[in-house]
């Protein structure tokens, strides 16, 4: 190992010795655990660099990173430098601090946790993501971006992201899941994705149900922000769609307004929504000076890159990796799969989070799957695989449990034919590892 490679390993070391709420078995949304106020004087004694360039800050339960990398590439095509922070990561933890999308180095991460150390030694009880947070933020400054994308980690209103002034707040499809964290109703969980929500500052809210939207339009009102809401204010339509991507249209409300055509590879009838509300941000921040052109808008959508939704790796056979972790994911994820591939046989490879409400998701995904491959991927809240099977059992009549993923794309392989779409999903950590296992082992076959 190499002395960068060996101080990065340090630097992960030293930022996963504190605790991570996203590794507990046992979650509680609560002030003890989850206290802004650590993380307000952690970035206090930094400077406070957040506030030192404008941020649009991103929430949501699905679509907030597909959101967020929407609105960042139309950014960065406009000529801003543009930050975007994310998680979690895929492959590798540089993934969640990029700049121009490109991932901070080993080198600078180890640099600045080595810088931020003599801070964080002064706030007691500080978490993983805190930390991570405070160097993202600590980062863009010193790489004077332009403006930040920042997506909330997990809720909103105690998340560590949650103590900048950001120049719009966005929120994206909202739905059940984190319900041991974040409540047990829809309207409980938009309560806490609604804390982003700043007085004076406007949020741009992503089409929901009933329930949630009453909720979000009730702390708009009362934090005087203007509520710009997609379905409403910006309109869509969709046009056509391919396995190359999809062409849709979007415009203002207004009757006279101009309908505009855009193209995006990002596959799914959801992602035309997360468009919608990534170009409902970029229209209005020009009121702020953030000037972003259609042209921009439409260079950006086209060449956004954001792996692991619904991303097809392979074509022959087809071979999708999909991070649906939650019912309403899984409901989308089957759309999708009906809409591309009405006439494959499916196999699904599945492992999931034991907190996740597994029956559900199986009820929106498993009719109609010819085979159902259970799998478990290195994280300690992961499902057993046996338990898995057990359950899809109930749904379908071939079940195999594998004890790894890069296992069950081996099974996968062995039982698709030239009519068959394999899709590896149920968890980021499961698609994570579908992707990797692919690369290392099978790749060559779609050459």
């Amino acid at each position: 190992m190499n002395s960068i490679d060996s101080d990065y390993q340090s630097a992960l070391d030293y930022i996963y010795s504190f605790v991570d709420y996203s590794l507990t078995r046992q979650l509680r949304y609560s002030p003890e655990k989850f206290d802004l106020q650590r993380m307000v004087k952690l970035m206090n004694l930094m400077g406070d660099p957040q506030h030192k360039y404008p941020i649009i800050h991103v929430a949501g339960t699905k679509g907030k990173g597909s959101t967020a990398a929407l609105i960042e590439s139309a950014l960065r095509a406009a000529g801003y430098k543009v930050g975007l922070y994310t998680s979690p990561h895929l492959v590798e933890f540089t993934e969640r601090i990029q700049v121009d999308r490109n991932e901070i180095s080993k080198a600078d991460l180890a640099k600045l946790t080595e810088q931020i150390k003599p801070y964080v030694k002064e706030v007691e009880q500080s978490t993983t993501f805190e930390i991570t947070t405070a160097l993202a933020f600590e980062y863009f400054f010193e790489q004077k971006v332009d403006i930040a994308v920042v997506e909330v980690g997990l809720g909103g209103r105690l998340d560590a992201t949650n103590i900048i002034s950001p120049l719009i707040s966005v929120i994206t499809s909202l739905s059940m899941d984190h319900m041991n964290i974040l409540g047990n109703t829809l309207g409980e969980i938009a309560g806490e994705k609604a804390g982003i929500i700043k007085q004076g500052v406007p949020v741009v809210v992503a089409p929901q149900k009933d329930e949630a939207m009453a909720v979000v339009k009730k702390v708009a009102k009362s934090h005087e922000s203007r509520l710009i809401t997609v379905g409403v204010d910006f309109l869509f339509a969709h046009l056509t769609q391919s396995i190359e991507g999809q062409n849709f249209m979007l415009w203002y409300k207004e009757a006279d307004a101009h309908k505009e055509k855009f193209f995006i590879p990002l596959l799914g009838s959801h992602q035309v929504e997360n468009a919608a509300t990534a170009y409902a941000v970029l229209k209005t921040i020009r009121n702020f000076g953030i000037v972003v052109s259609t042209e921009n808008i439409a260079q950006g959508f086209s060449t956004v890159n954001w792996p692991a939704r619904f991303e097809v790796l392979m074509r022959n056979p087809y071979l999708i990796v999909d991070s649906a972790h939650n019912p309403d994911s899984a409901q989308k994820l089957k759309k999708t799969i009906l809409d591309y591939f009405p006439e494959q046989k499916i196999i699904l490879v599945f492992g999931a989070s034991e907190d996740k409400d597994v029956k559900r998701m199986f009820d929106e995904l498993l009719p109609g799957v010819e085979h159902v491959i259970t799998t478990q991927s290195i994280h300690p809240r992961a499902y057993n695989s046996m338990d898995l099977a057990e359950l899809a059992n109930h749904y379908v009549n071939d079940v195999k449990a594998t004890s790894s993923v890069e296992e069950a794309l081996k099974v996968a392989f062995e039982l698709a034919g030239q009519d068959s779409a394999i899709v590896i999903t149920g968890s980021i950590f499961v698609a994570a590892a579908g992707k990797e296992a692919w690369q290392k082992n099978f790749e060559t076959r779609n050459q």
